[in-house]
């Protein structure tokens, strides 16, 4: 089947792409694993008329949404290939499904790159997170652990100092820096240095990390710095451009790439990873497609 624009990728900013298209009544096929980088959370926080919504909800509610447009299909579904051909590309997903579409819209999205710590899995998302942004006002006034190989934690600490102040830097036996420690001193911000042997907590919640050697340390949250990864290589075998971080390259306009005909958004491309953004590009990469489409057909200079 041909469609006007393949989707990859149900988060945020796939689904606010494809209800934009849907109301451009353009033809849009959604592929999605159902492997969103939040579910883990309990709750979406910063986003305007959504704030402590449950990721799953809210993405239930979004999927809802686009059964009102005839236009767009949601297959849950992995796309497993995708071909330039001409001036449009073929692609083919897991389950058998394959087509041809004139746009491609990456909303692949981002992996976190756990640290690799015992207890950790059960508390990934409910008492341990990645964006300060989105969790760390809750933490102000409680005991907060940055995690870090290296310098990495202490910039975090730093960055944390301003949401909460009962803050140690967990370097797991890395060493830190003369001067990150001159500054986590002057911000009078303590640091255990020694090995992690494991997390403790209850029901998601963390109550104590515990070192190999040294007294426990409890705490309520734990921040962690180490990095993510790209979810999804089809921006790679496209032969779409990266940057230094690994993240795509776009035009900030209109959200495509150094591929014609390949657009990005969400996660896939930026360094403000937040729901909000995510849904402001996935519109603004639905808008340019769109007008793409108006100027081909003579509609618009």
């Amino acid at each position: 089947m041909k469609y006007d624009v393949l989707i990859v990728g149900g988060g945020p900013a796939g689904l606010s792409a494809a209800l934009l298209l849907g109301r451009c009544r353009r033809t849009a096929l959604l592929c999605d694993e159902g492997q969103q980088r939040n579910l883990r959370s309990p709750a979406i926080h910063g986003l305007l008329g959504r704030e402590g919504r449950s990721p799953a909800a809210f993405l239930g509610e979004a999927r809802q949404e686009l059964t009102r447009y005839n236009s767009v299909s949601v297959r849950g579904t992995r796309v497993t290939d995708i071909v330039s051909v001409g001036s449009s590309f073929e692609f083919s997903c897991s389950d058998g499904t394959t087509g041809n579409a004139s746009k491609i819209l990456l909303a692949t999205g981002l992996v976190d790159e756990l640290p690799e710590l015992a207890g950790i899995e059960p508390l990934y998302g409910i008492s341990i997170h990645h964006c300060l942004y989105c969790d760390g006002f809750e933490y102000a006034g409680k005991p907060v652990a940055a995690l870090g190989k290296g310098d990495k934690g202490a910039e975090l600490a730093l960055m944390m100092k301003h949401w909460i102040q009962d803050i140690v830097v967990c370097s797991d036996g890395s060493e830190i820096s003369a001067k990150a420690m001159r500054k986590l001193d002057k911000h009078n911000i303590l640091v255990r240095p020694e090995p992690i042997q494991r997390l403790e907590g209850t029901n998601g919640e963390l109550t104590k990390i515990i070192f190999k050697s040294g007294p426990d340390l409890p705490r309520v949250g734990l921040f962690f710095s180490t990095g993510c990864h790209q979810a999804s290589d089809l921006s790679k075998r496209l032969g779409c451009q990266r940057d230094a971080k690994g993240g795509v390259v776009m035009d900030t306009d209109t959200e495509e790439t150094s591929v014609p005909g390949v657009y990005v958004a969400g996660d896939v491309s930026r360094d403000v990873l937040l729901v909000a953004a995510a849904i402001a590009e996935g519109a603004q990469a639905a808008v340019a497609i769109n007008k793409v489409f108006l100027r081909r057909d003579g509609f618009c200079d």
